[in-house]
């Protein structure tokens, strides 16, 4: 009954929606694939009696995190099929490129008729949601089926855990449903178990993202994006990473406001989303600046020549996975989606390079990690323009602070590492411990 409710409901919203969704399809070009899997659950067949895991990551930052989860597992269970899907096509794009090893798809619409059919086909020893995806039709057939289901790096943001207090009753049973849920922090455990889920399955692990973070500036990735820009090695870069609008023009406004004053500074500007690439790269022009995009850089046979006392281009990293490797050129790093309402963006990544880390007041989807930082003064909030002017310019004309302050951050991620293994350990103790057992209990989960 609760099901058949619940499709209705979808089904009333994507009603609403369909203008919207075919206005991204037809003009904007997005969201063309993986109907057959999303909308029907037509996701690939798994014929192997192999034991699997099932990750569910919903776009690209999700699926760099099960990295070293993904690694540290297959080391141990070298017999283990990892299974990932996606919501969002630039995720899977990643998804397909960083686990060349791995089954890639589509995570299927919450219909009861979609996820049964996923699951069927899948046949998944065990389902490990990252961080907090809860879709009750899905977790109900999990459950349905027996099926131990985890949730991993998870956390609870003060929205989420109003938005959930609120349908509490409703959603009780779907945070129950949990075997184990590897939490980032105390809070986010005491705020699913307020929500039901049941205190014997939380566990507080950290946070993955502290893990597996690349620390070396010397990194070949590093190095390449470096002689790829044309970057002198006395260049002192400027990133402004994981960027929404209006985040690129306010790093442009700072970068022109100094770069008279700092004829070495260089501006890297990496946007969050794939679509705005080509309209960063006309917002540069429009300002006046020469620009470089990566892309271009890919067909060169040899570096690019950069007079720096003619030509200083606004540098712009139109390319997906590559971020991580960039933030290793940073000096000084302002890490996006924080000055508008989106709620921050990943800070570990430049941190663990010892850039020098700002970002806005608006990171509430990285409370624990903000609150780390600051505490260390390992980075600074900027509540505007005037203010990410002002850091960089202080840093500028002080680089021993900002050397400082990058060495206090690089040194707090270090502190946090471990999360990975603590994690593994959970995943471990849900799954077979034989071929022969997964294939035990997959008969059993999916008798006819």
């Amino acid at each position: 009954m609760i099901g058949l409710l619940l499709n209705l409901l979808y089904l009333f919203g994507a009603l609403l929606a369909s203008p919207l969704i075919l206005y991204r399809i037809v003009v904007q070009g997005k969201n063309r694939d993986g109907w057959a899997e999303k909308l029907f659950g037509q996701v690939p067949l798994r014929t192997s009696e192999a034991p699997c895991v099932w990750f569910h990551a919903v776009s690209v930052g999700e699926v760099l995190l099960l990295q070293t989860l993904v690694q540290q597992l297959r080391d141990e269970r070298p017999d283990l099929e990892c299974w990932i899907s996606t919501t969002t096509s630039t995720g899977r794009a990643v998804a397909r490129e960083k686990y060349p090893d791995a089954r890639v798809f589509y995570f299927p619409f919450d219909f009861t008729w979609a996820v049964r059919r996923a699951i069927a086909r899948v046949r998944p020893d065990l389902v490990a949601l990252v961080e907090l995806e809860l879709w009750p039709n899905f977790i109900r057939e999990v459950s349905r089926r027996d099926i131990p289901l985890a949730m991993v790096n998870g956390r609870m943001s003060d929205r989420s855990f109003r938005g959930y207090r609120r349908l509490r009753p409703l959603m009780k049973r779907v945070f129950a449903s949990f075997d184990r849920l590897a939490v980032q922090a105390d809070e986010y455990g005491q705020r699913l178990v307020e929500l039901g889920s049941r205190p014997e399955a939380v566990i507080v692990t950290g946070s993955v993202k502290f893990d597996g973070v690349q620390r070396d500036r010397h990194h070949p990735l590093t190095a390449e994006l470096r002689s790829a820009f044309g970057l002198p090695p006395d260049a002192r870069v400027f990133i402004a990473g994981s960027t929404q609008a209006p985040e690129e023009e306010i790093a442009l406004s700072t970068y022109r406001q100094l770069q008279e004053e700092f004829p070495d500074l260089r501006l890297i500007l990496v946007p969050r989303h794939k679509e705005r690439f080509n309209e960063v790269a006309d917002l540069v022009k429009r300002a006046g600046l020469p620009l470089r995009r990566r892309t271009q850089t890919l067909s060169f046979t040899t570096v690019p020549p950069t007079d720096a006392s003619s030509e200083r281009p606004v540098l712009l990293l139109d390319t997906l996975g590559e971020l991580a490797a960039c933030w290793g050129l940073a000096d000084i790093a302002f890490v996006g989606g924080s000055l508008t309402k989106r709620g921050g963006q990943n800070m570990i990544e430049p941190a663990a390079y010892g850039a020098a880390v700002l970002f806005g007041p608006n990171t509430q989807h990285f409370r624990q990690v903000v609150q780390l930082l600051l505490s260390a003064d390992a980075a600074r909030v900027v509540c505007d323009g005037a203010e990410l002017t002002s850091a960089v310019r202080d840093y500028l004309q002080n680089p021993l602070a900002a050397r400082r302050m990058g060495e206090a951050a690089r040194r707090l991620v270090f502190t946090q590492q471990g999360a990975t293994e603590r994690t593994v350990e959970v995943l471990r103790s849900l799954l077979p411990d034989s071929r022969q057992e997964s294939k035990s209990r997959r008969e059993k989960r999916f008798a006819a």
